[in-house]
């Protein structure tokens, strides 16, 4: 077992019930298409949006199956704004073994509460595994960052998630993390 399969292992034992627990999901959610993230206030449930981003959703999905969010930190979190998470190395400079993935932006979706989008540096085609959660509505990023999912349920375990520094939203340890994310089709 590597060093991360084990992180993930003891966060998953110390999450005790919230692991534990079976899913519900809000009636008419597409189980293929929803993701589920163990927080350690709880569950948030997920509505992917393939029909906006199916390369993105793709993605997610393929890194979720493979554990690759499990136990990654949430590296940046700036109040008013939005939660970053997904670079396993945790300081916003890492991504997966993928190819980045060109621009998906969608006309018609708007950056609300709840929304989350893929992080990616000045190039609008570099997003590859990090993603935020937004706090609030940011109609700036609207068509300028791709948006592939939305909370349906558990946001108040998102806003429970450790702030950073006002100027960086760099978060100092210990830092909030991602304890398990699965499609929800795969929970049994």
């Amino acid at each position: 077992m590597n060093r991360r399969t084990l992180l993930a292992a003891a966060a998953a034992l110390a999450a005790g019930p919230a692991l534990a627990q079976a899913i519900r999901l809000p009636a008419g959610l597409d189980p293929e298409n929803t993701l589920v993230i163990t927080l350690k206030d709880g569950d948030v449930i997920i509505r992917l949006r393939p029909d906006l981003a199916p390369n993105h959703v793709t993605r997610i999905k393929t890194l979720a199956r493979r554990n690759f969010y499990d136990n990654v930190v949430f590296h940046r979190v700036i109040e008013g704004f939005m939660a970053q998470t997904g670079d396993p190395r945790g300081n916003g400079t890492g991504g997966s073994d993928l190819p980045n993935l060109a621009a998906e932006f969608s006309r018609s979706a708007r950056f609300q509460r709840g929304t989350l989008g893929m992080a990616r540096s000045q190039d609008p085609n570099s997003a590859n595994s990090q993603f935020f959660i937004n706090f609030v509505a940011t109609p700036f990023l609207d068509g300028q960052y791709t948006i592939f999912g939305e909370v349906v349920q558990g946001m108040e375990f998102v806003d429970r998630i450790k702030r950073g520094a006002p100027d960086t939203g760099a978060v100092a340890a210990p830092q909030d993390r991602m304890i398990r994310v699965r499609v929800a089709a795969d929970i049994r």
